[in-house]
């Protein structure tokens, strides 16, 4: 399979982000993680979306391993430090569960809080419903699953048709812009974000993955978008027991706060929290905040085992 691989010189320079790579090799491809804390710690699993990868999440690494969690951040395949397959059509979200999967069970985590943003919510809420009894808790950010009902906003209709149309987007996939143009907040060093955002690419060819997910919205490719898949695990999730935490920056035009009310009155039992004038990815707009939700809902005994 054609590839790129980005070289270690890219990431050298980036800020806050001292953390050694830790790789794996599935179906081909060298795919990339990070593994803070230690080993026999509960495992925090932080999920990223598009167009990001596990930068996202370097100023809640060190905090949350001081917490006493193993930290695990996956780059998916086509983002970060993670092998890129150059063929757009290789993207289809089932592979991306398919490769977490792999993950989870190669390094059999086990008590694992799990938090999901955008793409990483379908990709990573399916390991929840395939294996719940790996799981401690769920904190869920701005994100979805797709279900009969559910109503897509404008702001992510609007989003792929302009992803799917390159010329709208500049003629490329402007990872970095994309990202450092969604924060709502004030006090971001936009063109920093923007250089880290762009450092694993080079070049059109080697941003698939990033300009594939845009066209799986299951609304348009229900097949590619893993529709049944999610329609499935929007069903399962809440009979699992497991506490669900939601926490979603309410300035989000994709997946919006009048969402948030409604997937939390459909899950019963779980908590919400409101992030005031966060957009789209809180880890970034919001992360003390964000970080305070996690750890405090994050203290609760694993599930119970009963006695055979």
């Amino acid at each position: 399979m054609h590839h790129y691989r980005t070289p270690d010189a890219a990431f050298e320079a980036l800020p806050d982000f001292p953390f050694e790579p830790h790789y794996l090799e599935w179906n081909g491809l060298r795919v990339h993680h990070l593994d803070e804390g230690a080993a026999d710690a509960p495992v925090m699993l932080l999920m990223h979306g598009e167009p990001t990868w596990s930068y996202l999440y370097r100023n809640w690494i060190p905090p949350l391993a001081a917490a006493g969690f193993r930290v695990i951040v996956p780059d998916h395949v086509g983002f970060g430090r993670s092998d890129k397959p150059i063929d757009d059509d290789w993207y289809v979200i089932e592979r991306h569960c398919e490769r977490l999967r792999h993950l989870i069970d190669r390094l059999d985590l086990r008590n694992i809080t799990i938090v999901v943003q955008d793409w990483g919510g379908p990709i990573g809420l399916r390991q929840v419903c395939d294996q719940p009894d790996r799981f401690q808790r769920v904190v869920i950010l701005n994100t979805w699953l797709h279900h009969q009902g559910y109503e897509y906003s404008d702001g992510i209709r609007m989003w792929r048709q302009m992803a799917t149309n390159p010329e709208q987007l500049g003629g490329d996939m402007p990872t970095g812009r994309i990202v450092a143009g969604s924060l709502r907040r004030e006090g971001h060093d936009r063109s920093a974000l923007c250089a880290a955002y762009d450092a694993p690419y080079d070049g059109a060819a080697s941003k698939a993955g990033a300009r594939r997910f845009p066209f799986c919205i299951p609304f348009a490719e229900p097949h590619a978008g893993n529709a049944s898949s999610q329609q499935w695990c929007f069903d399962t999730l809440p009979a699992l027991g497991l506490p669900v935490h939601l926490a979603f920056g309410d300035a989000d035009g994709v997946f919006t706060w009048e969402w948030a009310q409604q997937w939390h009155a459909q899950l019963p039992g779980s908590t919400l929290d409101r992030i005031v004038g966060s957009g789209h990815f809180p880890q970034e707009d919001a992360t003390a905040e964000c970080l305070e939700i996690v750890l405090r809902h994050g203290r609760g005994r694993p599930p119970a085992t009963t006695a055979s």
